[in-house]
């Protein structure tokens, strides 16, 4: 049977980009790119893997050790919430920087899928994808905690305060714009026009994610290596980053919100 016209859609490999040929520019787009790295994502993947390296280091089995994801900031309840809701707006601004820089490169947004020309679409894809990644990885890492390769990750150890779930979401909220934004629209565009081939610039971004997880050990490495190369490849392939946004706020609400209401109420949950 012929494929449908969707599906031959989706296998059907993204439109060549218009490579940077001036040599100037080229250096320019490179140093750009060590820019942004360097100030979001990828020194928090330098900052994981030290993390791991000090948590390997100790006498207290990896599985043994516990990392918190979102943490008091401060003993004062409002400070605490201050606090909180400025490191959203730091991720928020992570994401704004790629977006700026794109729209400075004369890329249009809605190029990369950051446009509301199919909200439906985008609701549905967010919604397959996160039930795609996020019941595997769920289970990747409970085998990873058992076989002693994964600390005890706690999605939120906040105090239960009137603002925590607001929070939770505004913080899975800002991961999730935050990444897909740098690591998806912005990076593998830039490398597409540096010429780079889309398995190349795919492998690049999945490894790139997988390094800033490593402080959660080995589970979280592959589990985020793994999601970058699906949420790269739908990219590829949809031009949707709205979709991929929404996927990865629901992953994150899942876990940090689920958490907050089941730690301590079921005996599967390390």
């Amino acid at each position: 049977m012929a494929p449908s016209t969707a599906v031959r859609a989706w296998l059907a490999p993204p439109p060549p980009a218009a490579v940077i040929t001036d040599p100037r520019t080229r250096r320019l787009v490179g140093l750009e790119i060590l820019v942004v790295l360097t100030v979001t994502l990828g020194l928090s993947a330098v900052r994981s893997a030290l993390y791991l390296l000090d948590a390997v280091l100790q006498p207290v089995p990896l599985n043994e050790q516990e990392v918190a994801l979102n943490a008091p900031a401060a003993q004062a309840d409002l400070v605490d919430l201050a606090l909180q809701l400025t490191r959203v707006l730091e991720l928020v601004g992570w994401g704004a920087l790629g977006a700026y820089l794109l729209l400075r490169a004369g890329i249009a947004l809605r190029k990369v899928g950051l446009d509301g020309s199919r909200p439906g679409r985008d609701t549905l894809g967010a919604a397959g994808l996160a039930a795609l990644i996020g019941v595997p990885g769920l289970g990747l890492y409970l085998v990873a905690h058992a076989l002693g390769v994964s600390v005890t990750i706690q999605p939120t150890v906040l105090d239960d305060t009137w603002w925590r779930t607001p929070v939770l979401i505004a913080s899975a909220a800002g991961n999730a714009w935050a990444e897909e934004v740098v690591m998806v629209g912005y990076l593998i565009t830039r490398l597409r026009q540096l010429g780079w081939s889309e398995n190349r610039s795919l492998l690049v971004q999945a490894v790139l994610r997988g390094s800033y997880h490593l402080y959660q050990g080995l589970g979280g490495f592959i589990g985020n290596i793994v999601m970058g190369l699906v949420f790269g490849r739908v990219w590829q392939r949809t031009n949707r980053l709205w979709m991929l946004v929404g996927a990865h706020l629901l992953i994150d609400v899942v876990a940090f919100v689920g958490y907050s209401l089941l730690a301590g109420r079921v005996s599967w949950l390390p």
